[in-house]
């Protein structure tokens, strides 16, 4: 008898749970490069083949909610509104990555603190989070310039985008530094980006810009 979609997503869901779980306890206990992707899998009851269904690499687990939150980031952004402004967009796709079932973020606040505290002491880890997100960070601002052509320019979405993630990273930091909780975090957070969408909103009015091109200095 096949199993009902909703039943095999499920168990997907609680696999990739159960691997990404495994691997920080493991690379917390006994060392990132130490720990091996067959010790992983076996600590989450699953073949080293298997583990491959989830992800690539160790950094990959370490790293599992910048794919889930990139797509479902730049699905709400295509999906723009007729009319809808900047702010109310940006809004709304922080709004749909946190309550999103399949982004991934409801683990990664409850992992948040063991995972900063792994990355800062593995110099690989560190470069692969600067990567991904600088690299996240392009792609929704390439998004944005899209799908808001004609109203604003690159560097209008590049800033918009950087100063909201600078932000959320920079204040989520401080929070796990001094051993906030997880509703600390979520409340935290949440209200950066307030702030910042109440500074961002001079844009929701801005008209055509010349030629991002142009050196702002001139």
């Amino acid at each position: 008898m096949t199993e009902e979609p909703g039943l095999r997503q499920r168990k997907k869901r609680r696999t990739r749970q159960a691997l990404i779980e495994a691997a920080l306890r493991l690379f917390t206990e006994q060392g990132y490069e130490r720990t091996t992707l067959h010790q992983i899998a076996a600590a989450a009851d699953i073949s080293t083949r298997t583990f491959f269904s989830y992800f690539a690499s160790k950094e990959d687990v370490v790293f599992f909610d910048f794919e889930p939150r990139r797509r479902h980031a730049l699905a709400i952004i295509s999906d723009r509104a007729p009319g809808e402004n900047l702010s109310t967009l940006l809004s709304r796709t922080v709004r749909g990555i946190t309550t999103a079932r399949d982004t991934g973020v409801d683990l990664l606040f409850a992992l948040a603190p063991v995972r900063d505290a792994l990355v800062a002491t593995v110099p690989a880890l560190q470069a692969r989070e600067l990567h991904l997100t600088f690299a996240l960070q392009r792609d929704l601002a390439d998004a944005l310039t899209e799908v808001f052509a004609g109203e604003l320019t690159p560097l209008d979405a590049m800033t918009a985008i950087g100063a909201l993630s600078g932000a959320q990273q920079l204040v989520a930091s401080v929070v796990l530094e001094n051993g906030g909780s997880t509703e600390d975090l979520h409340a935290a957070i949440t209200r950066t980006t307030d702030i910042v969408l109440d500074g961002l909103r001079r844009l929701d009015h801005h008209q055509e810009a010349p030629d991002s091109t142009t050196d702002p200095g001139r």
